[in-house]
């Protein structure tokens, strides 16, 4: 028996109230803007500066003991993330610890190395200090550039791949819902002031390419009924596409938010702010190409093609709509 999290013939309407999920969708993206406006990010060390002090230690490390010892410090934000090589040695167990520069100063002062260095030295008095390295006001400038190069870029490859693919309607729509997912994706981050660093920019990356995959899935179901259906209108084509797909798309978005919710649960603080922007990015992708993508793209219509198909000897065949 197979496993079908939705039945296999759905009927679904997803456009009777299509202008009442696009206006939710315009509410929470008008709201997230707000919340950037307001609030800001809650930038990490990658973006404000500070310094990264690895540490070596012939005991396993153990982050939470790590992170009690600096605690006591009050220095704010503190990233502790143990390191895996497989060229170490068992003697050789790798911590990096990340500590943000503190609010008027350009980076982390030497008496706060060492203080950070000697609350170390008193849980873990064999540990070694590797290396220190610092991260300026203009480096971490540079970086949110980048970052944001990084994603415009993106969805701008993304806008040239759909309009050569299909056409500009299609483009236009499936852009238009990365945008809507990127948006809100930065606009609960800034509500919530969640951590956000470059692991949340690879995040963003990310579920700008499951979105697009979903939306691309749906476009190209449009596209062959809208071949197969000559005399049916694009709203009734639309519906038909999506609950075609539809047990496909809940099938992938329930596996994948299945090992993310594990790894949210059970992977530690390190990659936490990362899990959560990706299931985030699923249920709002999910979303996306359902209600906004295919929203967008009955709201501006789409060229039908009415020539019908030859074979080899120049006859046309008869279309029969189904």
């Amino acid at each position: 028996m197979r496993l079908r999290l939705v039945k296999q013939n759905t009927n679904f309407d997803f456009f009777n109230r299509w202008k009442l999920w696009f206006g939710i969708s315009a509410f929470l993206v008008v709201l997230s803007f707000g919340s950037f406006i307001l609030q800001g990010l809650n930038y990490g060390i990658d973006f404000r500066g500070g310094t990264t002090i690895r540490t070596e230690s012939p005991l396993p490390v153990d982050v939470g003991v790590y992170r009690d010892a600096i605690g006591a410090l009050d220095l704010g934000d503190i990233t502790i993330s143990e390191v895996f090589d497989p060229t170490f040695g068992p003697e050789q167990n790798v911590a990096m610890v990340r500590i943000q520069a503190q609010d008027g100063e350009e980076s982390v002062s030497t008496a706060v190395i060492e203080a950070v260095e000697a609350a170390l030295v008193e849980v873990r008095p064999d540990i070694k200090f590797v290396s220190v390295e610092s991260v300026g006001p203009k480096v971490s400038g540079e970086l949110i550039q980048t970052a944001a190069i990084a994603v415009v870029l993106a969805i701008g490859a993304v806008l040239i791949y759909i309009w050569l693919r299909f056409e500009w309607q299609f483009a236009l729509g499936a852009v238009l819902a990365l945008v809507h997912d990127v948006i809100l994706t930065i606009g609960i981050f800034s509500e919530l002031q969640i951590k956000f660093d470059l692991a949340i920019i690879a995040a963003l990356l990310t579920i700008v390419g499951y979105s697009l995959n979903d939306t691309v899935v749906v476009f190209d179901r449009v596209r062959e009924n809208l071949i197969k259906y000559k005399k049916k209108d694009l709203k009734e084509v639309l519906n038909i596409s999506i609950n075609e797909t539809l047990s496909r798309t809940f099938m992938t978005s329930a596996t994948t938010l299945l090992a993310l919710i594990a790894l949210f649960v059970l992977g530690g603080d390190v990659i936490r702010g990362f899990v959560f922007a990706m299931i985030w990015g699923v249920i709002v992708g999910t979303y996306s190409s359902i209600f906004v993508a295919s929203a967008i793209l009955l709201w501006l219509g789409v060229k039908r093609d009415w020539t019908k198909p030859t074979d080899t000897t120049g006859n046309q065949f008869s279309n029969v709509d189904a």
